[in-house]
């Protein structure tokens, strides 16, 4: 079934709109940009359909990511006479996203392109600028996709899928040869992305938090922590894959070098999307998307009580990660990243479903989650005994789930610099 939104009850007025999954979330690209996914085969017959109710759900959803960079693909497929918008609506909504949607959008992947879409393109072309064309990108068939982004994580329809395959047959008359994937090759030995703490524990002598994630932290500690916008912001995709390379071979990284500020910041995202299996695990999965069916005031209670369930390995590190973070939404009057904001960009760095990708309807609880680790980072990692006789950490006040825009922030608990190894609750 096709992802829901979970603010929005069968009560709401978007929800005959939202039901149908037309847009979905599919995670990160490589650059650590929020990828939505917009599939024609979904939209039913314009007779079911108000367009003006479908703007109104695109712009609300978009509202929830605008902020931060992020990226869109729309597969054409399924697009016909039947629920197909009228040119002048098509018209109007170009004009109702408005910069604050278009500026952000960094990519624009169009699958499956027809002659109706070459032909719309060069209706509208008076009215869409150069720069927002430069991040059209026509793919004619999913393998090319592969090359822009990672299709396991893509929610693909069905029909779309069987479609790409009639393309293939039809190809030549005949599907191309089954290709033979080669085994994988063993990391290095100074591999740092894409492998398990415990290799790089091993690798490290011992040391709990890894290079990467030590590395980026301290600089970001140093000289970010009042940067506007940070973790927000994408980097350019030949730095990244440089810093990897430099990382994967054992060899120094001197952030100053590249004069960006969120290079780090990406870095830092990025090592924790590859990790092989999420920092919170798959096996919390479950239970971190049941904390919005927590009282308010026992949530951050049902917090430590998940977290005694992780390896001790991944506490400690999730310790360090949290205790940063905290530290980066004390300075949210500068930065604009209170726990909201920083939540919804680490969320989905943190945890994900061992199979496919987390649906819209996952977006709150796995974002309410992270928040109450930033927001009361004392009261989740530190034992209780540690806070004093005022029992700071049986339970913690509520967080409520909220939107990703910038808001008022609550006062959170004083941070205090997280040991490499935190001693975890018990």
């Amino acid at each position: 079934m096709a992802g829901q939104d979970p603010t929005l009850s069968t009560s709401h007025p978007l929800y005959d709109v939202a039901r149908h999954g037309i847009l979905q979330l599919a995670g990160d690209d490589g650059f650590g940009r929020q990828v939505l996914t917009f599939s024609c085969c979904r939209m039913p017959p314009s007779h079911e359909l108000n367009h003006q109710r479908l703007l109104e759900y695109l712009q609300y959803t978009l509202d929830q990511h605008v902020e931060n960079d992020y990226t869109i693909v729309y597969f054409h497929h399924g697009l016909d006479s039947r629920n197909k918008p009228s040119l002048s609506w098509l018209q109007s909504a170009y004009e109702e996203f408005d910069r604050k949607y278009k500026k952000n959008l960094k990519a624009l992947y169009v699958v499956h392109p027809t002659s109706f879409i070459k032909v719309l393109w060069n209706v509208f072309r008076p009215l869409i600028s150069h720069k927002f064309g430069k991040k059209v990108t026509y793919v004619n068939c999913l393998s090319e996709l592969r090359g822009h982004l990672p299709r396991a994580q893509l929610l693909i329809p069905p029909e779309v899928l069987r479609y790409d395959e009639k393309l293939r047959s039809l190809h030549q008359g005949r599907p191309p040869p089954a290709m033979k994937t080669p085994p994988p090759r063993p990391p290095l030995p100074t591999q740092q992305f894409g492998v398990s703490l415990q290799y790089l524990k091993d690798k490290n002598r011992g040391e709990l938090i890894p290079p990467v994630l030590r590395s980026t932290v301290t600089y970001l500690r140093e000289k970010g922590l009042r940067t506007e916008g940070l973790f927000r912001r994408s980097a350019s995709v030949a730095t990244v894959r440089e810093i990897q390379r430099l990382y994967n071979q054992g060899k120094p990284v001197n952030f100053d070098d590249y004069g960006d500020i969120h290079v780090p910041a990406v870095i830092l995202k990025t090592f924790l999307r590859e990790l092989p299996q999420p920092l919170l695990t798959f096996e919390a999965y479950e239970q971190i998307l049941g904390i919005t069916s927590v009282e308010s005031s026992l949530r951050v209670s049902r917090c430590r009580q998940i977290l005694r369930g992780l390896p001790e390995h991944n506490h400690a590190v999730l310790s360090y990660l949290a205790g940063f973070l905290h530290a980066v939404s004390r300075e949210s009057i500068f930065n604009k990243m209170n726990s909201s904001n920083l939540a919804c960009v680490f969320g989905l760095n943190l945890i994900w479903p061992s199979q496919g990708v987390s649906s819209l309807s996952a977006l709150v609880p796995l974002n309410l989650f992270t928040e109450l680790l930033i927001e009361y980072y004392e009261k989740v990692f530190v034992a209780p005994e540690a806070l004093g006789a005022a029992g700071a950490g049986a339970q913690g006040g509520p967080v409520a789930a909220r939107g990703c825009a910038a808001g008022s922030r609550a006062t959170p608990v004083p941070p205090r610099s997280p040991p490499t190894a935190a001693r975890r609750p018990r």
